[in-house]
């Protein structure tokens, strides 16, 4: 039996996750917690092998728990949330999974299914990364730029590395970001993504988009001051004048 506690502030949060789980016969639910401070005590006393941590709650977050029985018990971890922007966080310090409420048998299942795997494994992966941040060692305050971005797609996230970004368009509230023949929709500005990525690597030369200098083959005049940037894949964008500075110093090592 996988023993399991379920930490949300929301009730019926908490009981529509409790039906989901009672109809898997290896889940055995030791306990429930409605914020940070009961999550803690719970953990630290049942010591489950499974915690489906929310991430905003009342007195401290789900990431501020994990630190806070790291020292005594490391479970595996599936974050449920409300909310989308905490998804990169928690596939940094190796959260199993994030699922996003309401909760869907088929996710919930696939959920489960990775943690069977997990549990049943000799390397605990995951274990080990947890106790690098409890020691100190946390990706998200070691350094600023992302090495990928956490994206959604339909009600999962997958993980798009920077190096295979080839350019971004912003695209309202949303930022696009094309990967190999795919785009994928982010919830950030452009001045926020610009500041994650190496500046080595991407540079920003319209206020609509950013590239991959990788990507760039050449940089064309187009009249009025403004040029054209011709893309290794055959792809034109414009780069206005307030942005020549970005990439022009580098067109001659294109």
């Amino acid at each position: 039996m996988i023993r399991t506690v379920i930490v949300d502030d929301e009730p019926l949060a908490r009981v529509g996750l409790r039906m989901l789980l009672k109809a898997e016969p290896d889940i055995e639910i030791v306990g429930e917690a409605e914020d940070s401070t009961a999550a803690v005590a719970l953990i630290t006393e049942t010591q489950p092998q499974l915690v489906m941590l929310d991430v905003q709650m009342p007195a401290g977050d789900g990431f501020d728990v994990l630190r806070r029985v790291g020292e005594i018990h490391l479970p595996v971890v599936v974050f449920v949330s409300a909310h989308d922007r905490f998804a990169l966080r928690a596939f940094e310090v190796h959260a199993l999974d994030y699922l996003l409420k309401p909760v869907v048998p088929e996710r919930l299942a696939e959920s489960l299914r990775r943690v069977r795997i997990e549990l049943a494994s000799e390397d605990r992966a995951g274990a080990r990364a947890l106790a690098r941040l409890l020691d100190g060692d946390d990706p998200l305050e070691r350094r600023e730029r992302s090495r990928r971005f956490a994206v959604r797609e339909r009600d999962r996230f997958v993980l798009v590395p920077c190096e295979r970004i080839e350019r971004i368009e912003a695209a309202g509230n949303y930022v696009q970001l094309y990967t190999g023949g795919r785009t994928h929709l982010l919830r950030s500005t452009m001045a926020d993504v610009l500041h994650q990525l190496d500046p080595a690597s991407f540079v920003r030369i319209h206020r609509s988009w950013i590239v991959n200098v990788e990507g760039v083959a050449s940089v064309v005049p187009s009249g009025n001051g403004d040029f054209e940037v011709h893309l290794h894949d055959g792809t034109v964008l414009p780069m206005s004048r307030n942005y020549r500075h970005t990439l022009l110093p580098r067109a001659g090592s294109l």
